[in-house]
């Protein structure tokens, strides 16, 4: 392309750039050439505004261009709708705008149907569940976000469809829980009315003759519409062979069916003292055993006294009625002279009365032990007397006190001195092994001398006395008192939290006495300091006291203790004798006694020693499962002795 010539003009290239300045002017408010106003030529979406003097033309809100020959609409909701309106919104652009619509679900914070969020307003949830009957029949609404969920209420099924389920667009409904008719149990029924519906029981029961086990005998109606399966199993009762019972014979005929008895006589040398003993057959399908027992008839023979020098008399006690009782007497008599034979016989007495007597072919002069006893079958503690047949003696009035000790009258002349030889003879009835015997002599010229004697406790003493002036000596007997046994030979254990040793529980010799019973004692630690051991207010676990006070765990009779030793675990439930070895309780802390009981003559003694201490108890499965079928067997049997005993 040429150029034109110098000086003609602009170049042609130029022209397009000053049409364009020409219009920014006129854009800018300055009058055009041919002098027009700029408001004038503002397009129909702009508005002619004042600016540093001059005039323009802006495009109006919501809309984008020059403002003269172009406004285009602009489009917010490009952006989407829950940038410009929100979640859970649809946006709906209009000419030089838009509005926001809630979706299906949710509704405008304003309560309208359209909105603008420059006031903050936004879509919430609809609580669809706000309106009842929603679900229909035996339904249960659950809202969800824009939505909701139907389910069956409890009591109710749903049919024709799965849970959960919407009523618009689903065939599913609800039906109220019907079991029908409960199960039948053979030999059985069911007691009483009930209904079929959900949570409903039925009792059921065994026909007369018929017992089950285990004893469940409720039925529920299920969230499944059906009757839970019924655990009670009857069965016909039978009894079986009725229980042995000790020192009795099972006498007749019996029935092993329900109320079936069978009936017992005591053996020969025992008693029941309350009656007569039967076993009944129970609806459980075991006997119940009597609480009679057959006791032993123990004849007590008391007073015995000598009379016309040679004839013995006493007393005996043998129970509710008087039967013929058979006696051995044994006499044994010995003269001052030790070269002189003894005299020894044996008489045999049987008699109903209640004061038995004897007169005995007895030497004058010499002094005799008369032994009374009964002959087996029956028992009795035997009944000893000393005395001497007619003599002239020097010692008169001779009698004891303080237990060990003699005092008797001299017929000698005062300040005459005296020997006196004592020959003493000791024995035990609870421990044959046991005998003692002394020989010694004092002199004395008191009228009323008097002598202890060195003499072991719980011991039958006879006592020969002879003055060496006299033919022949006197006699007393003499039973010393009992003491405290020895003291329980035990392994001190201390347990922290862990689990109980077995205590180790070794027999007692009888040294000061017979021992009665063995006791296991369990005391909150605490009361270890201010505990005695002669206490016997301690009870049993199961007691009105409380067990802060302490009980007695366990009782063993001391002829059930065999002679090496036993253990015993605290807190394995069982009974020994009639008392609860409980289990510890957690967290506590406990001292643990033995205490060995001594008793004979109405007098009672005792001894402790501290087994364990425990502290900050705690049992292991071990523990609570400690009745081991080995375990179990021999404690019901100690048991049952113990018992028996009583």
């Amino acid at each position: 392309m040429g150029r034109g010539p110098r000086g003609a003009g602009p170049p042609r290239r130029l022209l397009p750039l000053l049409l364009l300045l020409g219009l920014a002017r006129g854009t800018a408010g300055a009058p055009g050439a041919d002098g027009l106003d700029v408001c004038a030529t503002c397009h129909e979406h702009a508005t002619c505004q004042q600016r540093e003097g001059k005039k323009i033309c802006i495009c109006n809100y919501g809309f984008v261009g020059n403002g003269r020959t172009q406004c285009v609409d602009k489009n917010e909701c490009q952006f989407g709708a829950t940038v410009v309106c929100g979640n859970h919104t649809s946006c709906h652009n209009t000419p030089g705008g838009f509005y926001c619509i809630c979706l299906e679900g949710y509704r405008a914070t304003n309560n309208k149907k359209t909105f603008i969020p420059n006031d903050g307003t936004f879509c919430t949830d609809v609580d669809e569940c706000e309106v009842s009957g929603l679900c229909r029949h035996g339904g249960r609404c659950v809202n969800t976000h824009g939505s909701f969920e139907c389910y069956c209420m409890d009591g109710y099924l749903p049919r024709n469809g799965p849970e959960p389920f919407h009523p618009t667009t689903d065939t599913t409904s609800c039906t109220e829980i019907d079991c029908g008719t409960p199960p039948k149990v053979p030999n059985g029924y069911i007691i009483g009315n009930y209904t079929s519906r959900l949570g409903s029981q039925v009792r059921y029961a065994c026909r007369e003759g018929f017992f089950s086990v285990p004893e469940d005998t409720v039925s529920s109606c299920t969230a499944l519409g059906t009757w839970e399966s019924p655990k009670l199993h009857c069965q016909e009762i039978n009894c079986g062979n009725p229980p042995e019972m000790r020192h009795a014979i099972l006498v007749g005929n019996h029935s092993s069916r329900l109320g079936g008895v069978a009936r017992y006589v005591c053996q020969e040398g025992f008693e029941s003292p309350g009656g007569k003993i039967t076993s009944v057959c129970t609806e459980k399908g075991t006997w119940r055993e009597s609480t009679l027992t057959c006791t032993e008839i123990l004849t007590k023979i008391d007073d015995v006294s000598v009379f016309n020098d040679t004839c013995v008399r006493w007393q005996i006690n043998s129970g509710r009625i008087n039967p013929k009782i058979a006696y051995v007497i044994s006499v044994k008599g010995q003269r001052l002279d030790p070269m002189e034979s003894v005299h020894e016989e044996t008489v045999n007495l049987t008699t109903d009365s209640r004061t038995p007597e004897v007169c005995l072919a007895l030497y004058p002069g010499t002094n005799y032990t008369v032994n009374i006893s009964t002959a087996p079958p029956r028992r009795s503690v035997p009944a000893v007397i000393g005395f001497q047949t007619a003599v002239k003696q020097t010692i008169s009035n001779i009698s004891g006190f303080n237990e060990t000790c003699l005092r008797w009258r001299s017929i000698k002349t005062a300040d005459m001195e005296e020997m006196y030889l004592f020959h003493i003879w000791g024995q035990r009835w609870y421990q044959k092994e046991f005998a003692q015997e002394m020989t010694f002599n004092i002199s004395s010229s008191s009228r009323d001398p008097e002598v202890c004697l060195d003499l072991h406790p719980g011991t039958d003493y006879n006592v020969s006395l002879r003055a060496l002036s006299s033919e022949l000596p006197v006699v007393i007997s003499l039973t010393t008192q009992i003491t405290e046994p020895p003291l329980p030979e035990v392994e001190f254990f201390t347990v922290h939290g862990g689990p109980l040793p077995r205590l180790r529980l070794r027999k007692a010799k009888e040294k000061n006495g017979p021992i009665s019973s063995y006791q296991v004692l369990v005391l909150p630690l605490a009361l270890q300091s201010t505990f005695s051991c002669d206490s016997e207010g301690t009870s049993s676990f199961f007691s009105n006291a409380s067990d802060a006070d302490g009980y007695v765990a366990a009782e063993l009779l001391a002829k059930d203790v065999p002679d090496d030793a036993m253990e015993i675990l605290i807190g394995d439930r069982l009974y020994y004798g009639e008392y609860y070895n409980a289990p510890l309780k957690r967290g506590n802390d406990y001292c643990i006694i033995l205490r060995i009981t001594s008793e004979w003559n109405k007098v009672r003694r005792h001894s402790c020693a501290v087994w364990a201490q425990v502290k900050d108890s705690s049992l292991t499965l071990l523990q609570m499962a400690g009745v081991g079928l080995g375990s179990m067997a021999v404690v019901i049997i100690l048991t049952f002795l113990s018992f028996s005993a009583v």
